[in-house]
């Protein structure tokens, strides 16, 4: 993917699609969602964090940072494929309404354990071939991951700190045992993260068939409870009893007047620069593996990260600590070349960040909803841009964009928006003069939610930053993709254009599409 070019895309995480069994994922409704992105012009698919989630079941809260979510996986596609069969998948929840995480899991995962049981007894030599190359291109997670997830199993999901302690503290012989005791039970885990590969795989190619590429994200941060933690303490900022001594968060800011503690276990960065950073060289690897483009989360932690004691209760009380991030990204670009990452470099941005990200040529983002407030707040404006950014109306931590007029723009942002845009007469217009200003300005790509393409108000908001319970659920209706949608949509990629085009190079002066040369030859004649 050529992130200089000019193009268009929309944000939308799996489990927002309207799927069979009630949570989003990799099946039919996927396949007429890219459809949609095609007849709509768009040429990007955002997705947020793929990883299986832990707690809360945020996507940015993931039980490992290298395996696929089992719940993406179609259950429909492993039936077509003969994995189980059609009345065991029957009665399940349905295409509409809010994810339920938790009766998802419980219908869901025993159904896609028995596929994956019935894979390994009966899967022919050619494919069984295919599972095997897949373990041993992933060994270097695949194994630890399954066994974390195993071990969990067995200690009723609780966190991997408060299991037995030789297994918490991996004792040789207790992995061992575990090896040779719950050895179905592993090999069913990782033909589980197979079949997520595959079907992802598959789901990629149909939208490179159609010219979309899909842009990732890579949450800066893991989770505690998570197989990475469990694996490697050694790389995170843990004490002699493996408990966190400092964890992630940001002050005070647009979200929450007490700041964020996410929570997370701060990097050992100096453990991390000793080694090469091999661990986040493995885990790029397995994105660039999955995705044509990456979105970091977090950017500005890559310069500093915001350090909160453990035994605080809010982020109030931190300190900015600096990060290796030249060292690393060099690194980076070492092993891949040019990196494909967009930087998420929201929040409070100092000159280094600018300067960091610049370096590496990544762009930066701009949120439309972050432009009215004040004058301090017009760098998020199309004035201010520069070629390389990427302009949102909003991001799956805002409200959409008719929730954000609706409920939260007061009368300055009212006005300034009425002054800048365009007169505002009805609410239902405020949608479509922020999309256009995302795709008028000079920014080379523009990205869209859904939702704002849908008209939803804020009952479709994906996350609340400040909210612990309540975020992820939202779904679109499995009628909402309406084509009037895609032709106004693809008309504006072309008045804009967003769409690919490519003007024909024969007869054209040096440097200029064809027609526009004979425009300026027919202009210079009539003169």
């Amino acid at each position: 993917m050529n992130m200089k070019e000019r193009l268009s895309g929309v944000l939308l995480h799996v489990t927002s699609l309207p799927s069979y069994g009630g949570v989003g994922d990799l099946g039919p409704a996927a396949y007429a969602f890219v459809d949609f992105l095609a007849a709509s012009k768009q040429r990007l698919w955002q997705v947020l964090p793929l990883s299986p989630t832990g707690y809360g079941s945020s996507p940015y809260s993931a039980l490992s940072a290298f395996a696929g979510n089992p719940l993406l996986i179609s259950l429909e596609r492993l039936a077509e494929q003969g994995w189980i069969a059609w009345d065991r998948i029957q009665g399940l929840a349905g295409h509409e309404g809010p994810v339920d995480f938790v009766l998802a899991s419980v219908q869901k995962l025993p159904l896609i354990e028995e596929a994956a049981a019935n894979f390994l007894d009966r899967a022919p030599d050619e494919l069984r071939a295919k599972f095997h190359q897949f373990c041993t291109d992933n060994v270097s997670w695949l194994p630890d991951y399954a066994m974390y997830t195993v071990i969990r199993r067995m200690h009723n999901y609780a966190s991997w700190n408060e299991w037995e302690e030789k297994y918490a503290h991996r004792n040789g012989d207790a992995m061992t045992a575990i090896l040779t005791e719950k050895g179905r039970e592993l090999a069913i885990e990782q033909a589980i993260q197979f079949f997520f590969t595959e079907q992802w795989n598959a789901i990629r190619c149909y939208c490179a068939d159609r010219k979309i590429a899909i842009m990732g994200d890579v949450a800066i941060f893991v989770n505690y409870d998570s197989a990475d933690v469990w694996t490697h303490p050694e790389i995170f900022e843990l004490d002699d009893k493996l408990a966190p001594i400092r964890v992630s968060g940001v002050p005070p800011d647009y979200f929450s007047a007490t700041g964020q503690r996410w929570g997370n276990p701060l990097y050992k960065w100096s453990a991390l620069k000793e080694r090469g950073f091999d661990w986040w060289v493995a885990r790029i690897r397995r994105s660039l593996a999955l995705y044509d483009c990456i979105r970091l989360d977090h950017f500005r932690g890559f310069e500093a990260f915001w350090s909160i004691a453990a035994e605080e209760p809010t982020a109030m009380n931190g300190q900015w600590v600096k990060a290796p991030g030249h060292e690393l990204f060099q690194r980076l670009r070492d092993v891949f070349g040019e990196l494909p990452f967009v930087a998420e470099d929201l929040g409070l941005i100092t000159r280094e960040v600018d300067e960091l990200r610049e370096h590496f040529g990544m762009p930066g983002m701009r949120i439309l909803q972050f432009g009215f407030s004040d004058r301090g707040s017009h760098l998020y404006l199309p004035h201010r841009f520069v070629p390389n950014t990427v302009v949102y109306t909003g991001t799956h931590d805002n409200n959409t964009t008719q929730g954000w007029w609706r409920d939260d723009c007061g009368p300055t942002e009212r006005a300034n928006v009425q002054t800048y845009l365009q007169e505002i007469h009805h609410d239902g217009e405020i949608v479509w003069a922020m999309i256009k200003a995302a795709a008028r300005s000079v920014a080379n790509i523009c990205i869209l939610p859904l939702q704002d393409i849908l008209h939803l108000g804020s009952e479709a908001r994906m996350n609340v930053p400040s909210a612990a319970q309540g975020n992820w659920t939202w779904r679109y209706h499995p009628n909402a993709l309406h084509p009037d949608f895609a032709i106004k949509l693809s008309a504006l990629m072309e008045m804009t254009d967003r769409d690919g085009y490519e003007a024909p190079v024969e007869g054209a002066e040096a440097g200029k599409p064809a027609d526009e040369a004979a425009k300026r030859a027919e202009l210079g004649a009539a003169q």
